[in-house]
């Protein structure tokens, strides 16, 4: 028999009473322990909804510091948040939220160093970063110690979205083999974001991520979801795993985790 309390019955109630997710399904979910990557524009909403669902346990890796003009979006934090690590502010506006889900942070910058010790213990990996250097790096790193990845980005009025589910469909670098040199792609502080883009993308990030633990639905594997504000249209582009990638092909090349502030430097 399951061992759910009174209150946990009444929480997740609209849950348990779905045919897909039931009971068990919920347990699995309590059970669950998801790593995000970044707490910003992406990883709180994403953040926001797997605490609501009640998973079990969430990591949260993010060195910045809140700041007023990340306001715009990031729904985790309020004007009061303004100066703090935002894995702290995040933490506290989820446990304000649900306090059965224990969240763990980290205040650190991901690193070559440090990744594979930091998401060991986690079923599922979520990346809402910002950058290049760690997106390629959370997918290699992913790849190599055969964890789920659910990946997002954002620019402008623009978001995508997929899950990489390693050694069975396609990864990051099956898309977008190397990493843009430096100065080629504006960063959202350069060009802008809708404030409610990262909503959306994160929305859909936490949706395949609670899929993904209760086994239901059809995933992006293999799918890149194409998503634009301007136009409200979705697009649903069909990625194969590709033979040659150098971190998930037949002959892989990417072995071991690069140090990405360097490699970024190089030309292509």
């Amino acid at each position: 028999m399951l061992d759910f309390t009174e209150d946990q019955i009444k929480r997740y109630s609209r849950h348990i009473i779905l045919s897909e997710v039931g009971g068990r399904g919920q347990k699995k979910i309590n059970d669950a322990k998801v790593f995000m990557v970044g707490a910003g524009g992406i990883g709180a909403p994403v953040g926001y909804y797997l605490v609501a669902a009640g998973v079990g346990k969430l990591g949260i890796v993010d060195s910045d510091t809140v700041e007023l003009s990340n306001l715009q979006r990031q729904i985790a934090h309020s004007t009061d948040s303004v100066g703090a690590y935002k894995t702290e502010s995040a933490k506290k506006t989820f446990e304000g939220l649900n306090p059965d889900v224990e969240v763990v942070t980290y205040n650190e910058r991901l690193s070559s160093e440090n990744i594979m010790d930091l998401i060991k213990d986690y079923d599922i990996v979520v990346d809402g970063s910002d950058n290049f250097p760690t997106r390629y790096l959370v997918n290699d790193a992913c790849v190599l110690s055969n964890k789920p990845l659910s990946s997002g980005a954002v620019f402008r009025f623009d978001g995508q979205a997929t899950t990489i589910i390693p050694h069975e469909g396609h990864c990051y670098r099956c898309l977008f083999e190397s990493p843009p040199p430096p100065g080629m792609v504006p960063s959202c502080q350069e060009a802008g974001v809708l404030g409610v883009l990262p909503g959306l993308i994160g929305l859909i990030q936490a949706t395949e991520v609670l899929k993904l633990i209760i086994g239901k639905g059809d995933l992006l594997e293999n799918y890149l979801l194409i998503y634009n504000a301007l136009e409200m249209s979705f697009r649903k582009v069909k990625v194969p795993r590709n033979p040659n990638c150098p971190v998930c092909g037949e002959k892989p090349t990417i072995t071991e985790l690069i140090d990405y502030d360097e490699f970024c430097q190089m030309r292509f």
